[in-house]
């Protein structure tokens, strides 16, 4: 993709798009929640409404509703078609260059950020910031209250744009640092995925590693960002 005037209007169409995809995403949720909510009131009836754990456990779905049983594979695929759709779309906007990964960053955090406020608008979900959700099932339940999500949606965006604007050097050390984030933030979804698996409720989040992820990240981005515009 050739940099100029050209890169915003990428930037603007992969916006659109998250944020109609976004509501896509938001209205599969309110029906999956209409097919859920009646499973989960049976088994826990002193639920708070809304209230996504304990999880339905596998076990418990095929004796509870083994006619729904199914549907589970069709959500986990649903979920995989998802991160393709998104990578897909930001391939064709900005070619499979260095600039993919910029536009899969705005793609992803836009249709994050408006998935949830399509959800507070359409289910009154999430009651607040720390409200915890089911992030992803693949390869094992993600989860964390809806502010950390929310922060690396930001900050993807805001860094794939930046990217998407002018050409940065990237040095090893900057992609090992990134990666390192990166790894961090996704122990801190997933390190309770065998307890939630199991029915319990999540225990409290693993604040320190995400920070520490998001951190690293963040630092070593800004580096291969500033050092660009110094030299």
């Amino acid at each position: 993709m050739k940099r100029g005037n050209k890169w915003w209007r990428i930037a603007a169409a992969l916006i659109l798009f998250g944020i109609s995809f976004g509501y896509v995403e938001a209205a599969v949720v309110v029906y999956l929640r209409a097919v859920y909510d009646p499973i989960r009131e049976k088994l826990h009836p002193d639920r708070s409404a809304g209230e996504l754990f304990p999880l339905i456990t596998v076990d418990q779905l095929r004796k509870a509703a083994p006619e729904k049983s199914w549907l589970l594979g069709v959500e986990v695929a649903r979920e995989a078609s998802t991160m393709i759709t998104l990578a897909s779309v930001a391939w064709v906007a900005a070619g499979a260059g260095s600039s993919w990964l910029p536009a899969f960053a705005i793609t992803f955090g836009t249709w994050d950020l408006f998935f949830y406020l399509f959800l507070r608008m359409l289910l009154h979900w999430p009651t607040s910031i720390m409200t915890w959700d089911i992030l992803f099932l693949v390869p094992v339940p993600w989860a964390a209250p809806v502010l950390a999500p929310s922060i690396v949606a930001i900050t993807i965006v805001v860094a794939g744009v930046l990217a998407l604007s002018r050409r940065i050097r990237m040095l090893p050390a900057h992609w090992v640092a990134m990666t390192v984030g990166g790894a961090l933030i996704l122990l801190s979804f997933t390190w309770d995925y065998q307890n939630l698996m199991a029915g319990g409720l999540p225990r409290p989040f693993a604040w320190s590693l995400f920070g520490a992820g998001e951190l690293a990240g963040v630092a070593a981005f800004l580096h291969a960002f500033i050092a660009r515009s110094d030299s």
